[in-house]
């Protein structure tokens, strides 16, 4: 059975234009057009559905930032071609994309120690190697040490590459990348307690 992109949507319970950002992302296999539509399988709604969430209970510090981003876009800024997550990009091309540069509080970016980055609250991407950063002229930090971790690069199964360099790298991407995880934020960057209080 497929799906309208709009029929799918309300089945998870969010914005059209949420769900289409994992459309144009390539997060979503075996999609279809029906005329000017996109057709979306009904499992791979229902894998959306039912994703787990990020178990952030599991991580070490007591907040952590999260990297909220659209799909891919070209930039003309030095030093990278793309700004936000794709599916297709090559994994230099996702760090470049995801490593700055946001308003943030730069320090709490990097005692936290992860940065889960997500698309329409599923965790596509996880960066780590925090500790480092630069300011620019306008405000906006970046991280140049920043390290890649892993990325999805299909949603519903999901099918994840993890490229983490250490073990402690690789728990991190295998905890988080394709998972759902809400955050709430007027800007790129949200800051999430891991633990509820007592």
């Amino acid at each position: 059975m497929l799906l309208t992109t709009g029929q799918a949507a309300e089945e998870l319970g969010c914005a059209i234009t949420t769900f289409r950002r994992l459309v144009h992302s390539g997060l979503l296999p075996g999609l279809s057009r029906r005329g000017v539509r996109v057709m979306v399988p009904l499992g791979t709604v229902q894998a959306l559905a039912t994703r787990r969430y990020a178990p952030l209970e599991q991580l070490d510090a007591p907040e952590i930032a999260v990297l909220r981003v659209d799909t891919a876009q070209q930039t003309d800024e030095p030093g990278r071609d793309w700004i936000g997550f794709a599916a297709s990009l090559a994994p230099e091309d996702v760090l470049k994309a995801l490593r700055g540069w946001w308003r943030c509080d730069a320090a709490s970016v990097a005692a936290g120690e992860v940065l889960p980055v997500t698309l329409s609250g599923y965790v596509v991407a996880v960066l780590t190697g925090l500790q480092r950063w630069e300011k620019n002229a306008k405000g906006r930090h970046a991280f140049p040490d920043a390290r890649l971790a892993g990325y999805v690069t299909d949603l519903a199964a999901p099918q994840t590459t993890v490229t983490a360099g250490t073990a402690a790298d690789r728990r991190l991407a295998e905890l988080l990348l394709g998972t759902r995880l809400v955050s709430h934020s007027g800007g790129a960057i949200a800051y999430v307690p891991t633990r509820t209080a007592a």
